[in-house]
C-alpha cells in the first residue's frame, strides 16, 4: 500500500493550494493560514536509526460566499529526506513516507436556520478522550506512528455529508459517508508496523490491504442525538460502517516449497452503539465517560487449525476521565478503561477483560514559555506501558519548539510492548503563520 491520495484527494489537494494563492485571495475576501514543520527522531529501542526528519507545509484558506455559506479548503505537503533516502527502511516504505501531498479538511458549510450543513472532508469527533481512541469512531487515523502523533495529525478526515439540528438543549447530528476513509498503518519493516502474529516453523508474508472499493460495502452512515440535562452533557449515537481497522486474514499453503502463512489485511461491516458523558463538577474538575458497543469486528486467534486466523467477536468498551483544571497553567487527567468480549475465545491473544490507566500531567512555567508535560499509560493485565515526556518552549505567539521520549515497555504481544524496538527521542519545530 503507497499513501498516495486518490483522485477526489488530488482535486481537493489542488484546490486547496490554488485557494491560497495570491491571485485567488486578491479576488475573494479569503483568510489563510498554515504552518511549516519538521520532526525529527532517533529510534534507540533496537537497532538504533534515525527514523524520521518530516518537514510539513501545511496550507488552509477559509472565506464566506454569504453569511450563511461559508467554506474552507487546506491540504498538507510532507517531505522526509531521512525515510526516502534510508538503508534502513525496505523500499514500500521509503515510497510511503518518503513523500505525500494529501487534502485535509476540505468543505462547504451551509447554515439554515435550525439547520447546519456541511458537505466535503471533514473531520466528526464523537469523542475524545487523553492519550487513546475510544468513542471517537467516525474519523480513519493515520497509525503508522501508533498513538504517537497529536491528535491533530492522527486523524484522517472522511469524504461526508453531515447535517446537524440545534434546539435549546438538543443536538441532533446525521452523517452520511459515500465512500471510506480507511486507517493508514503503513508498509511492513515500518517501526509501528501492526504484524500479525507469527509461527515457529513456518514462512510469513503479507500481501497488500484489500480496501472495499464503491457499493453497500464501501459507506458509512450515522446519528447522534445529544442532550444538556442538569448540566450533564449526554449523547448516543450509532454508526453502521466498514471497519476502518484492519484485520489480518490468513491463509497457509507452499509458497516456493516452503509452509507459509499468508496474511492479507482486509475490512469488514461492523456496527456501533456508542454514548458519552460529560459535567463539569466545579473548582476546575470534570467528569468524563464513554461507552462503545461494537458487533462483529474481527480478531486474531492463536489456532492455526482456524481457517482464516480470525474470530468475529462483540466488544464492549468503556472509560471513565476526571479532567483537573485548578488554574490556567495546571493540567491533570486520569483515566480508568476497560473492554470486555463477548463469548471470549481461550486461542485469542487479549484476555476476556483487558482493563487499563491513564496519567496526563501538564503545566507552564517561567512566564509559560516552557510547558513540561508527562504522559504514562498502562495495561494492568500484562504490566506494559508507554511514557511519554515532553518539553514545549514557546519561542514566540508564532514559533515553538518540543523535545520528548517516546518510550513502550512490555512483552511483545501486548499493546505496547509489540513496540519496545520503537523506543525515540525527538525534536519538533513549528511556525505558524
Amino acid at each position: 500500500m503507497t499513501n498516495h491520495p486518490n483522485r477526489s484527494g488530488r482535486i481537493a489537494l489542488g484546490i486547496a493550494l490554488l485557494a491560497v494563492t495570491p491571485a485567488a485571495a486578491a479576488q475573494q475576501d479569503v483568510k489563510l493560514s498554515g504552518y511549516l514543520s519538521n520532526e525529527t527522531a532517533y529510534t534507540f529501542g533496537g537497532e538504533n536509526h534515525w527514523s524520521k526528519s518530516r518537514n510539513t507545509l501545511n496550507l488552509a484558506a477559509t472565506g464566506s460566499f454569504s453569511e450563511s455559506i461559508s467554506w474552507k479548503a487546506s491540504g498538507w505537503l510532507r517531505w522526509d529526506p531521512v525515510v526516502q533516502h534510508s538503508d534502513f527502511y525496505p523500499d514500500k516504505v521509503q515510497d510511503d513516507r518518503g513523500f505525500e501531498g494529501l487534502a485535509r479538511e476540505t468543505f462547504l458549510d451551509v447554515s439554515l436556520g435550525d439547520w447546519d450543513l456541511r458537505l466535503g472532508r471533514q473531520n466528526i469527533v464523537w469523542g475524545e478522550m487523553v492519550g487513546l481512541f475510544f468513542a471517537d469512531v467516525v474519523s480513519a487515523r493515520d497509525m503508522r506512528e501508533f498513538v504517537l502523533a497529536d491528535f491533530e495529525q492522527l486523524r484522517i478526515p472522511q469524504w461526508a455529508a453531515r447535517a446537524e439540528y440545534f434546539k435549546d438543549d438538543f443536538h441532533a447530528e446525521l452523517v452520511w459517508i459515500p465512500y471510506l476513509t480507511y486507517d493508514n498503518i503503513g508498509e511492513p519493516g515500518d517501526d509501528f508496523y501492526p504484524y500479525p502474529p507469527a509461527f515457529p516453523g513456518l514462512g510469513y508474508r503479507i500481501l497488500d490491504e484489500k480496501k472495499p472499493r464503491g457499493g453497500d460495502s464501501d459507506d458509512a452512515a450515522g446519528v447522534r442525538l445529544g442532550w444538556i440535562v442538569d448540566g450533564w452533557d449526554i449523547n448516543g449515537y450509532y454508526y453502521r460502517s466498514t471497519d476502518v481497522q484492519p484485520a489480518f486474514q490468513r491463509s497457509f499453503g507452499l509458497v516456493g516449497g516452503v509452509p507459509t502463512l499468508t496474511y492479507t489485511p482486509t475490512h469488514n461491516r461492523i456496527q456501533q452503539w456508542g454514548l458519552t458523558v460529560g459535567k463539569d463538577i466545579g473548582d476546575g474538575l470534570v467528569f468524563k465517560a464513554e461507552a462503545i458497543y461494537t458487533m462483529g469486528r474481527r480478531y486474531d486467534v492463536l489456532r492455526l487449525s482456524d481457517a482464516d486466523g480470525l474470530v468475529r467477536k462483540d466488544t464492549l468498551d468503556y472509560v471513565l476521565g476526571l479532567d483537573w483544571t485548578p488554574d490556567a497553567s495546571n493540567r491533570l487527567n486520569l483515566q480508568f478503561f476497560q473492554r470486555f468480549y463477548q463469548d471470549h475465545d481461550p486461542d485469542m491473544v487479549p484476555e476476556s477483560v483487558e482493563s487499563g490507566v491513564s496519567l496526563f500531567y501538564s503545566t507552564k512555567v517561567w512566564g509559560d514559555r516552557l510547558e513540561p508535560e508527562i504522559t504514562l499509560i498502562e495495561s494492568l493485565n500484562r504490566g506494559d506501558w508507554l511514557l511519554r515526556p515532553r518539553l514545549t518552549w514557546n519561542v514566540s505567539a508564532d514559533l515553538k519548539a518540543s523535545f520528548g521520549a517516546d518510550i513502550l515497555n512490555g512483552p511483545p504481544d501486548a499493546l505496547f510492548g509489540r513496540f519496545t524496538n520503537g523506543d525515540r527521542v525527538y525534536a519538533e519545530v513549528r511556525y505558524d503563520f
